[in-house]
């Protein structure tokens, strides 16, 4: 019986393809990193969860993508949520249209009269292409980014609760675009 000799190059082939494996593998988190751009300081280990995109009426409105530490989403843990505009908004209707969603949900009108004002101070006019991302933090607060600068924040948790519950709560209007972006649905 004839015992053979591994060959000098085998080693090197293994540590190669253990070093690529590596790299592509860590490459989704990098990948996820640089999308969400500065909003990635606020969610650990950022991966995508799920994307969609939402229609109204037979128009495309936006594409949002949903990034959670280790593409893992919770609603009480960081997140970001990036909406890429399809069309032109208003930062003002981008405000109010989220207020009314918020008013769906049973928030007062007291209190939304003052997150509507201080949506309306963030929110900047969008052109087609253009990305806003709102960041849950650990805190609980949102934080949110036009592209790669930071635009504002809103530090009261009651109003992240009910903004991120626009797409990502059980009584969203939208519970197709949800199941995308929580990964519960295709």
């Amino acid at each position: 019986m004839q015992i053979h000799k591994r060959h000098p190059w085998t080693k090197r082939i293994v540590i190669a393809v253990a070093l690529c494996t590596a790299i592509i593998f860590s490459f989704g988190t990098t990948a996820a990193q640089a999308d969400l751009g500065a909003a990635a300081k606020s969610v650990p280990s950022a991966s995508l969860v799920g994307e969609g995109r939402m229609k109204f009426l037979g128009f495309n409105v936006f594409d949002a993508q949903l990034y959670a530490p280790n593409g893992v989403y919770s609603s009480s843990n960081p997140f970001a949520l990036r909406l890429t505009y399809l069309r032109n908004f208003k930062g003002k209707a981008i405000a109010e249209k989220s207020a009314e969603e918020m008013a769906k949900q049973g928030v007062s009108k007291a209190q939304l009269d003052g997150w509507t004002k201080q949506m309306a101070a963030i929110f900047p006019n969008v052109s087609s292409g253009q990305s806003i991302t709102g960041v849950r933090t650990a805190s609980g607060s949102s934080v949110f980014y036009l592209g790669n600068k930071e635009i504002g924040t809103i530090a009261d948790p009651a109003f992240t609760k009910h903004f991120f519950d626009i797409w990502l709560g059980s009584n969203t209007q939208n519970p197709r675009l949800r199941a995308k972006l929580v990964g519960a649905g295709s």
